[in-house]
């Protein structure tokens, strides 16, 4: 891919999740401050009120999603997103920036490439974790959808280190490889989808 269609890829994946999330917020702000007491309100208190109604919405939507019908909004609204090619990626990058914004991306440690076939290579990142036996445990998200992966077990040996961050990993990931900032980074074949790994020998995985 041509440098100006990276940079291009790489500014989409950035700007439009910030876009999607400010009219989101504009279309929520909007319709409350419609209501027709906020309306009577007078300035500040109309502001205040229309705030308050909207955290409380937050709020009364995260409990929500704690439930067992919430997990099951979830999981379908994630389904059906990630049906569509362009609102999936779209839909996934404004999910993980918000995700990203409140909580970071402390949890996930340094991306590393695992060779699961001779010259082709998959992203994953350690997650600080090994097993008895001294294997490191790995999260190897799919693409675009990094929401759901597969927790791997590798020996050391077979962990190439980068020096990739998190956000650049992620972005790769997110745009199914479109929004790689820095292509001198792959010298291999890399690819970051759900596959059997039956025939890897190497490897120990296990369906997220």
């Amino acid at each position: 891919m041509s440098s100006w269609r990276r940079d291009f890829a790489s500014g989409l994946v950035v700007v439009i999740p910030i876009l999607v999330i400010l009219t989101v917020v504009n279309y929520l702000y909007s319709r409350i401050v419609g209501l027709p007491f906020v309306r009577r309100l007078q300035e500040p208190f109309g502001f205040f009120a229309a705030i308050i109604i909207f955290v409380m919405l937050i709020f009364s939507v995260g409990y929500l999603m704690r439930t067992t019908a919430g997990r099951l909004i979830e999981n379908y609204l994630d389904a059906a997103m990630n049906r569509v090619p362009l609102i999936r990626v779209l839909y996934n990058a404004s999910k993980l920036a918000v995700e990203t914004a409140l909580s970071g991306t402390e949890e996930l440690q340094t991306p590393v490439k695992v060779e699961t076939w001779p010259g082709m290579r998959m992203t994953a990142f350690k997650t600080g974790k090994t097993t008895a036996d001294g294997r490191e445990v790995l999260f190897m998200p799919t693409a675009p959808n990094i929401t759901t992966g597969f927790i791997i077990e590798v020996d050391t040996s077979d962990i190439t280190e980068t020096d990739e961050t998190v956000e650049e990993a992620l972005t790769r990931t997110l745009s199914a490889g479109f929004g790689d900032g820095d292509e001198n980074r792959n010298t291999g074949t890399d690819i970051s989808a759900g596959a059997d790994f039956g025939n890897t020998g190497n490897i120990d995985s296990t369906d997220k």
